[in-house]
């Protein structure tokens, strides 16, 4: 083991507890990085602060204040950030008609200015040792956006087209931006999707489609999605490869997805509206 300034210093966003980031900040921790695990409430990860060598900070990535303090605590405690994984995110299900702009709003202040916000903040560190790594965690809905989610895949597009310009951006500085690509993982997702779908007015033009949508919300859960650990796993050793690779995509569907995004437009249609169109029975 070298000295203690080569372990790399890892700061994850969104680590509540049974999510993705929780599970990346696990798998960081066991090839031998320090590790600043955040989320927006630190009752969330109470699994993660009964680990004495996990740094636990509350952090709201909406929070210009609350990203540079926890930012300075870091700096303070190691001298150094190598790596930050922008990971959190927040769904938004429903019809992009009846869906207020606040709540489109709310998702990409938290997925695509998030992580801008903490991607401006640790730059300055980065550059100035001439090395780092930004990884953002993006989606496969992108390769094929459908109905019922197009806030969240437009916000993920959004970040996946900021990321590919930091790549450019940054390499003059030795950083390295990595494009994380999750297709269906087993992570808490689904609550938060049913949750802010449960929190948009009554639907009106769709309230046929309301049973569809809902199944909409469970989606990446219900595909037979790849355990959180095995996608930790399989992203922590190609972020922490010493060339890591632009891109990086893995999950159940992240093929199909892949292989669709190249379809005719038609054929794309003719797929999504088969699959998620569906009028049903009125849910209560």
């Amino acid at each position: 083991m070298g000295s203690i300034d080569e372990m790399p210093v890892v700061l994850i966003t969104g680590c509540s507890n049974g999510g993705i980031g929780y599970a990346l900040a696990r798998e960081f921790l066991a090839n031998n990085c320090r590790v600043v695990a955040t989320s927006r409430s630190q009752s969330t990860m109470t699994d993660l602060e009964k680990d004495p060598k996990m740094f636990v900070q509350e952090l709201d990535v909406q929070s210009e204040q609350s990203v540079s303090n926890v930012l300075s605590k870091v700096i303070d405690k190691f001298g150094q950030i190598d790596v930050l994984v922008n990971n959190a995110g927040v769904q938004c299900i429903g019809p992009l008609v009846e869906t207020p702009i606040s709540a489109m709003e709310n998702t990409f202040n938290t997925n695509v200015f998030g992580s801008m916000r903490m991607t401006q903040a640790v730059v300055p560190h980065m550059a100035s040792k001439k090395k780092g790594k930004i990884v953002n965690i993006g989606s496969i809905s992108i390769m094929a956006p459908g109905p019922w989610a197009g806030v969240y895949t437009a916000s993920k597009a959004a970040l996946h087209a900021l990321t590919d310009t930091l790549r450019l951006e940054l390499k003059p500085f030795g950083i390295d931006v990595i494009n994380i690509v999750p297709g269906g993982i087993q992570s808490n997702i689904a609550d938060s999707a049913i949750s802010s779908f449960n929190n948009l007015p009554e639907l009106k033009l769709y309230k046929p489609f309301e049973q569809a949508i809902r199944e909409r919300a469970f989606l990446s859960q219900n595909i037979k999605p790849i355990p959180a650990e095995t996608f930790a796993k399989q992203t922590v050793s190609v972020v922490l490869r010493k060339n890591p690779p632009a891109w990086f995509s893995t999950g159940r569907l992240s093929t199909v997805m892949a292989i669709m995004h190249h379809m005719p437009i038609f054929v794309k249609d003719f797929l999504l509206t088969k699959s998620f169109m569906k009028k049903g029975a009125k849910t209560e």
